[in-house]
């Protein structure tokens, strides 16, 4: 059965945004540069603030990786938050752990308040040990969640057997905070209720050049030109430019969606509707969407080098997770990009005069860009820098990050070609 090579999501948009054509040039107080997650959350809080805003994005909204993710909406980051704290220093730690502790919350909120229909389902993710060192690291991540007052607990095998319907782990740390969305739609919810606030986006439309020329920001586009205050550039992962090759390393995610399970087999799987991520050392996650279908996905790309290995990869993994599911085949793959920073933290950079860019989520977008787009309207508003999660930095320039990239994909890439096979 051949596998449709595009998103499941697109396949599930709900809702008719209304972008407009850029003909002319146009001014207004804050010009936002991509319509994901970040980009839009910006524009929305600072349109609700009295701001003229404009949205400029290259293709469609949500077309990058607020569109092509997973779905798990997570409070924190990969990282452990004690990790956080030694890497920022203890202040600057702290205020970074409190402010994405309560990205589900804003998150949910939004989803709430603007009506957003995206699936949201907030009954928590598991995170789970596929061996001892997993469960071992389980454990410290329990210890430092618990003192900082979060509602997560460490789930037996047997629990996470019942929870997930797989035998496959040892535990399981679930996080009552946090949730899973349809992420397309959420992006999509995020910018009707911008353009709801007047916030203007612009779509296929994407910034060719971009200065300051000493009163304001100026970004040219093919279609004209919009002159600004303040700009807060938001693309992420897919920036194109030269800058962002030595800002980040670009990874890449696969996801694989089933086709539609039986009713006996959907209750087998998750009948909670937890998400799901393991300790591997090339992480894979699961979920159910609300068709009853099973996502799978894993770090790699489905570039023609390594495209079938990655599909056998999805049916072993299938397989192992779930060897009592039978005759099931996949529906659609589909792949994103990553902004992996090599701390793996989230970064606030200054652009010239009145610029800021944000990127590096390293993997955590939604909660992460949701929360810092909310921020980075507050700075646009007030001018203040001192309520942003992270401190504004002049940018951080890493080295070897095309090497890196390259061995992410081709690590990825034999991982999943010697996985399941016993």
């Amino acid at each position: 059965m051949k596998i449709a090579h595009h998103s499941l999501w697109q396949t599930d948009t709900r809702e008719s945004i209304v972008d407009k054509p850029l003909s002319s040039h146009e001014h207004c107080d804050l010009v936002v540069i991509g319509a994901g997650y970040s980009g839009l959350s910006a524009a929305l809080h600072a349109a609700q603030q009295g701001m003229s805003v404009r949205v400029l994005e290259a293709k469609t909204i949500g077309y990058g990786g607020s569109g092509r993710n997973v779905g798990l909406v997570n409070a924190g980051l990969w990282t452990p938050p004690d990790d956080v704290e030694k890497t920022l220093g203890k202040a600057a730690g702290t205020i970074l752990n409190k402010a994405l502790a309560k990205a589900p919350e804003l998150v949910f909120s939004l989803i709430k308040k603007h009506q957003i229909n995206c699936d949201g389902l907030r009954n928590g993710t598991l995170h789970c040990a596929s061996d001892k060192a997993g469960l071992k690291q389980l454990k410290a991540r329990l210890t430092q969640q618990i003192a900082r007052n979060a509602p997560v607990e460490l789930l037996s095998s047997l629990e996470t057997r019942q929870r997930t319907g797989s035998t496959k782990f040892l535990g399981s740390l679930l996080d009552h905070r946090a949730g899973t969305i349809q992420p397309l739609n959420y992006a999509l919810g995020l910018a009707k209720a911008a353009t709801n606030a007047s916030a203007i986006i612009h779509a296929h439309c994407p910034a060719l050049t971009c200065q300051h020329n000493g009163r304001s920001w100026v970004v040219n586009t093919a279609y004209g030109c919009i002159s600004a205050d303040k700009l807060i550039h938001a693309t992420n992962a897919y920036d194109s430019t030269d800058v962002s090759h030595q800002t980040f390393t670009k990874a890449h995610y696969i996801q694989f969606a089933t086709q539609p399970l039986t009713q006996t087999q959907r209750a087998l799987i998750l009948p909670n509707g937890e998400g799901c991520w393991d300790t591997n050392q090339v992480m894979s996650s699961f979920r159910m969407d609300n068709n009853a279908r099973l996502i799978i996905g894993g770090l790699g790309s489905l570039d023609n080098r390594g495209k079938n290995t990655q599909i056998n990869w999805a049916y072993r993994k299938l397989n192992a997770l779930f060897p009592h599911i039978k005759n099931v085949d996949f529906d659609y793959m589909w792949d994103g990009q990553i902004a992996m920073t090599s701390d793996y933290l989230p970064k606030i950079t200054k652009i010239g005069t009145q610029g800021i860019r944000l990127y590096g989520y390293s993997g955590r977008g939604i909660g992460p860009g949701t929360l810092f787009g909310k921020a980075a309207a507050q700075w646009a508003s007030s001018g203040e820098e001192s309520e942003l999660p992270v401190c504004v930095t002049a940018p951080i320039f890493e080295k070897h990050t095309q090497l890196r990239a390259t061995y992410f994909d081709m690590g990825a890439t034999l991982n999943h070609w010697l996985s399941c096979r016993f």
